[in-house]
């Protein structure tokens, strides 16, 4: 069983407590020990010499299809965006209940142009009968 003299009482009320993960860490106080489990990330580098808002993800350049129809399947989505370039990676959501498509997709091209071209040549257009819109996924601000 430990004690508080009165001078540990003291020292605790100048002190506020915080409470979870939102409060800042103080670089000073970084200990190596805790790399990784703090708040030191890696960053994302940024897009030189290109116009518009696209942001870089850590792998590649990620466009975001919306209104797809629910009854797509992820190779419908490929062979459409796979004309205009190397993709990546697709990542369609589907619903657990029934099954079905949630109605987005996540296409990741490795280079910009390619990711660029299909959103100019697809966005508005049609895919099984509906008309998808396409953009990126991770704007700068």
């Amino acid at each position: 069983l430990q004690l508080n003299t009165m001078a540990d009482i003291s020292n605790d009320r100048r002190r506020p407590k915080t409470k979870g993960r939102g409060h800042q860490m103080d670089v000073e106080d970084y200990d190596s020990k805790e790399e990784g489990r703090g708040g030191f990330f890696e960053s994302i580098p940024q897009s030189s010499g290109r116009s518009g808002s696209a942001a870089m993800s850590i792998e590649g350049w990620i466009i975001f299809v919306t209104n797809v129809h629910a009854e797509a399947q992820e190779e419908d989505i490929l062979d459409k965006f796979s004309d205009f370039g190397d993709v990546k990676n697709i990542n369609v959501n589907l619903d657990r209940r029934t099954g079905f498509v949630k109605g987005y997709a996540l296409i990741e091209f490795e280079k910009y142009e390619d990711a660029l071209k299909a959103i100019n040549n697809m966005n508005g257009k049609e895919l099984l009968g509906q008309s998808v819109n396409v953009s990126w996924a991770f704007v700068k601000k």
